[in-house]
C-alpha cells in the first residue's frame, strides 16, 4: 500500500488573507505543514491556486503543484492535484494547509485504516474531554458503528443521551470529536469529487456527509492528539505560545 499526502493551500481568506504564508517561528506555516507531513509521507505536494505559495513551496525545497482557483473545496483541488501530477499512490491523504502542529500518530492513524480492504474513506476523531467543547458547534461530532465506520457527522451533540443530566452526558457516552484529515482511495478520490452536493451536507455545511450519503464507507481512526488550526491572527499567536513551550 503506497501513500501520497496532498495539501490545499488558498492564500484569500475571509479571516486571514496570505494565511498559508504567515510566519510561525520563522517558518511559514505551509512550510511547518509540509515538513511535519514528509516525515511520515515523503511523497507529498503543496497544491495551490496562488503562484506566491507555489513560489514559497520551491522556494523552501518542497513540492507544489498550481490548480485552478473555482474549487467548491479542498478535496477537489486535491483531486485536480493528482490528476496533474500523475502519482499511482494507493491511497490519498488531504491535509489542511493550516494545521501546522500535526502528529505522526495521526498520519500514520489513518494509514492503518487501510488495513481494512472494505475502506474506502478514512478520517479521524478523538474523545471529548468536557461537555462544553462537546457542545461547540464548530467542533463536529462522529457518531461510529462497531466496526469503527462513521454513521453520521453533526454540528450538534449526538446522539441525545436520554434520562441523563448534560453534566453527566461524557460519562455515559464517548463523545468523539472529528479531526478533518481525510484518506482516500484514489479511484474513490476521483468518483466523489463528481458527486452533486447531498441536502444533509447543505444544511450541515459539512462535506463528509455528501459522501455517507451517496453510499461511501468512511472509516474512523482513533488518536489522542488534537490538531491545532490556524484560522485567525488571534490563532497565529497563541500558536507562536505553543511554539515557544
Amino acid at each position: 500500500m503506497t501513500f501520497a499526502a496532498f495539501i490545499p493551500a488558498r492564500y484569500a481568506s475571509t479571516r486571514f488573507p496570505g494565511k498559508p504564508l504567515a510566519l510561525l517561528g520563522g517558518k511559514t506555516i505551509i512550510e511547518h505543514v509540509y515538513r511535519r507531513a514528509t516525515e511520515t509521507i515523503p511523497q507529498a505536494w503543496v497544491a495551490t491556486d496562488d503562484q506566491r505559495i507555489f513560489d514559497a513551496v520551491t522556494a523552501f525545497g518542497g513540492r507544489a503543484i498550481m490548480t485552478s482557483a473555482n474549487h467548491r473545496s479542498g478535496t477537489d483541488r486535491v483531486a485536480e492535484a493528482v490528476e496533474k501530477t500523475g502519482t499511482e499512490a494507493d491511497v490519498i491523504i488531504n491535509l489542511q494547509g493550516d494545521e501546522p502542529f500535526i502528529h505522526r500518530e495521526q498520519l500514520e492513524a489513518i494509514c492503518r485504516c487501510f488495513d481494512d480492504a472494505d475502506t474506502q474513506i478514512a478520517t479521524l476523531a478523538t474523545p471529548f474531554t468536557s461537555i462544553e467543547a462537546t457542545e461547540n458547534p464548530n467542533s463536529p461530532k462522529v457518531v461510529v458503528d462497531a466496526e469503527s465506520r462513521a454513521l453520521y457527522f453533526s454540528r450538534s451533540v449526538v446522539p441525545y443521551v436520554r434520562g441523563a443530566e448534560r453534566e453527566q452526558w461524557l460519562e455515559r457516552y464517548p463523545f468523539l470529536k472529528h479531526i478533518g484529515i481525510y484518506a482516500f482511495r484514489r479511484d474513490v478520490l476521483k468518483e466523489i469529487t463528481r458527486l452533486p452536493q447531498a441536502p444533509v451536507e447543505l444544511a450541515e455545511s459539512l462535506e463528509q456527509l455528501r459522501w455517507l450519503y451517496y453510499g461511501y464507507r468512511i472509516k474512523v481512526g482513533t488518536t489522542s492528539q488534537e490538531t491545532v488550526g490556524i484560522d485567525t491572527p488571534d490563532d497565529l499567536k497563541r500558536a507562536e505560545e505553543m511554539l515557544r513551550h
